[in-house]
């Protein structure tokens, strides 16, 4: 039922869209009648996964990593809405998950104050698309399983001043964590597990390009060379509506599902780009407390844990705007390990039509998965991108 109601949906939208005169056809399709438009579009990433541990049998798989439409449109000025929403693979399983879900002002000057389900101010990583990314996966520094919030409902203003040159951004949401003892992952309360730990988040992040805007996307086209930095900083605090691992103290899991208590997290930041070299590098810091005071398990000890992600990836244009070898190395560390985490990537980006249509290769070498002496495991990462 759901699934005929949103074809439905598609159809009806796309066919008022038929009635109105075509504005543009850059980062999706564009209907517009004065102040008034409709844009659709979206991405389609098929890849094909391969895992190599150490000591065990390899497995593959070939599946839609994101299969992610999404609809944006405004009837009065200075008004937009957006919906987007994802049905490739999740973590776990395939299921419908929402993305952006948003009503954003843009009247005024320099400045955009977006109301509902929206990319929180953090990490430089995880707000370049993954449209733009220059690895298949994202790294440590932008993974929401690692301490960096994800898209969260609530309110966001972003600004920018000095030709841009000067960008600021703050917001206060809701967020959700999953009490897990391996990760400290972030998720929108819209997707959210029943046993997740809720509560609230606020933070912000500026970001300063002293020879102009220096945007998200990796990958140099323009081969101007530009450089930025950037910080940024959170609090997340459980509300104890959802603590239900844990009562009067003692945790009823074992060590398995350790309930978070409070998040505090700090980004430092930097891009490059110009000669068609593209370069970023990241450290984030996440300290990190249960509400029992006694897990001892996975990222924990004693129930507290500083998580430490750092990692610097780029790339170069052998050939201008059509291939692109990239490399990268991250690490991870959390009280709780016995060794850091460490990932190497090697890898390359063919380019159809730029970041429109692309195809990207990338192999990775792990060592010490998830903090253990040895457990190691090499991946090979193969993706085919169309957006429209």
């Amino acid at each position: 039922m759901f699934a005929t109601s949103l074809k439905n949906l598609i159809a009806t939208l796309c066919g008022v869209a038929l009635c109105l005169p075509l504005a543009a056809q850059a980062g999706g399709v564009t209907y517009q009648d004065g102040d008034k438009y409709l844009k659709i579009g979206g991405r389609i990433q098929m890849q094909y996964h391969h895992d190599d541990p150490d000591g065990a049998y390899a497995t593959d798989e070939m599946f839609f990593r994101r299969l992610r439409p999404y609809i944006e449109g405004s009837i009065h000025k200075d008004w937009l809405g957006k919906f987007q929403w994802d049905m490739g693979k999740a973590e776990d399983d395939n299921e419908l998950a929402i993305k952006d879900a948003y009503v954003q002002y843009k009247g005024i000057k320099g400045m955009k104050v977006t109301v509902g389900n929206a990319n929180f101010p953090f990490s430089r990583e995880l707000l370049t698309s993954s449209k733009t990314q220059q690895l298949v996966e994202r790294t440590f520094v932008g993974d929401h399983n690692y301490g960096t919030p994800d898209r969260q409902p609530g309110v966001h203003v972003t600004g920018a001043a000095l030709e841009k040159k000067f960008e600021y951004a703050v917001s206060l949401a809701s967020a959700c964590i999953d009490p897990d003892a391996k990760k400290l992952d972030f998720d929108t309360p819209v997707n959210r597990n029943d046993d997740f730990n809720e509560g609230w988040i606020l933070g912000g992040r500026v970001e300063f390009h002293p020879l102009g805007q220096v945007k998200k996307a990796q990958g140099d086209f323009k081969r101007e060379f530009k450089f930025s930095v950037g910080a940024g900083a959170f609090a997340w605090n459980n509300d104890d509506d959802n603590s239900s691992h844990t009562v009067a103290g003692v945790d009823d899991s074992k060590g398995k599902k350790p309930d978070v208590d409070s998040v505090t997290g700090l980004e430092l930041s930097a891009a490059l780009r110009g000669f068609g070299l593209s370069v970023d590098a990241e450290y984030n810091r996440f300290s990190a407390e249960t509400v029992d005071g006694a897990v001892t398990s996975g990222i924990y000890k004693q129930g507290e844990t500083d998580l430490t992600n750092y990692a610097l990836e780029g790339g170069f244009m052998v050939i201008p705007s059509r291939l692109e070898l990239v490399a990268g190395y991250q690490v991870q560390d959390a009280d709780g390990y016995a060794e850091k985490w460490n990932r190497t990537s090697i890898g390359a980006n063919w380019f159809i039509k730029k970041q429109d249509i692309k195809l990207q290769l990338s192999y990775r070498m792990g060592e010490n998965l998830k903090g253990k002496d040895g457990n190691d495991a090499d991946e090979l990462f193969v993706q085919t991108q169309y957006v429209f």
